[in-house]
């Protein structure tokens, strides 16, 4: 986790065109959890797919508009359904008759600290993509790939000619992802960490943070620094006995923003209930855990 950079500077609603098939729009929603904003990305050349089209906001829209410029939008994919991501999708559809397609629809009581991050109950896609299914247009190809584990419906986007791949938030540019309970799973994000560090993408781009050059090195890290997270919780439970999140989290985040120490428990409780799962951990009652 990292605090946001300051936001001067960042062009947000501008096109920036990341390789002969690949544009990007950054949406003016910079915040401790979205980085400098969430980018938008323009798959394509005489005609696109637009992925993860972000939050429902005027500006936002207009300049996505600007950046299509009139070409037809064969699909509007979503990789999940936080606010930071797909509001913007039927709005967007409207406007460009495209169809809303990618993840499935998931509404929850949000119990979590991200009121931006929250579920986006207006999400109706007209199209689920399972696994292994494709959207296709002029000279590109998207793949999804089911990635669960930040949120339970989420996909990222393999684009063949490329050799790169659209990874929303399970891999990000700047950050771990938060793995937020009841829907957020830890064992589910580590095996679809490995299923990434199992495949050859060359490029990964995400919803926040910049392109990702050296993937493989970045998702060993990850997973890595997963198994340093599990293994200081297992150890201040040793040391300390039952113990509340809050304590642990104290201990164990040191120097992060304070405003992240909420989103920091969530992650820790990800990784104490997959722990009871494993029969390392166990609840004591009263919001305290232990050693199993």
């Amino acid at each position: 986790m990292a605090t946001a950079p300051d936001p001067a500077g960042m062009p947000t609603g501008t096109l920036l065109q990341m390789s002969p098939r690949i544009g990007r729009v950054l949406a003016p929603n910079p915040s401790p959890f979205t980085y400098t904003g969430t980018q938008t990305y323009l798959v394509g050349t005489s005609d696109l797919a637009v992925i993860d089209p972000g939050p429902d906001d005027a500006d936002h829209l207009d300049a996505l508009l600007a950046a299509i410029g009139g070409r037809p939008v064969r699909a509007i994919l979503c990789t999940h359904t936080h606010r930071d991501h797909s509001p913007a999708a039927r709005p967007l559809s409207a406007q460009t008759g495209a169809r809303v397609t990618g993840c499935a629809p998931l509404v929850l009581d949000d119990d979590g600290p991200r009121a931006d991050a929250a579920f986006d109950p207006s999400y109706r896609p007209d199209r689920v993509l399972a696994d292994g299914e494709q959207v296709r247009g002029e000279g590109w190809t998207l793949e999804a790939l089911a990635t669960p584990g930040h949120t339970s419906n989420h996909l990222c986007f393999a684009l063949a000619e490329e050799n790169a791949l659209f990874t929303g938030d399970h891999v990000m540019g700047w950050s771990t992802s938060v793995i937020s309970p009841p829907d957020g799973d830890m064992a589910d994000y580590m095996r679809s960490m490995q299923r990434l560090l199992d495949r050859d993408d060359a490029i990964y781009y995400p919803a926040h943070g910049d392109p990702v050059e050296n993937p493989r090195r970045l998702v060993r890290g990850m997973m890595g620094h997963r198994k340093q997270r599990e293994g200081q919780i297992m150890r201040f439970l040793e040391r300390n006995g039952a113990s509340t999140i809050p304590d642990m989290v104290a201990e164990m985040y040191k120097g992060i923003d304070p405003r992240l120490h909420s989103a920091a428990g969530r992650s820790v409780l990800a990784h104490l209930i997959d722990l009871d799962g494993r029969g390392l951990a166990a609840s004591a009652g009263d919001g305290l855990w232990r050693t199993a």
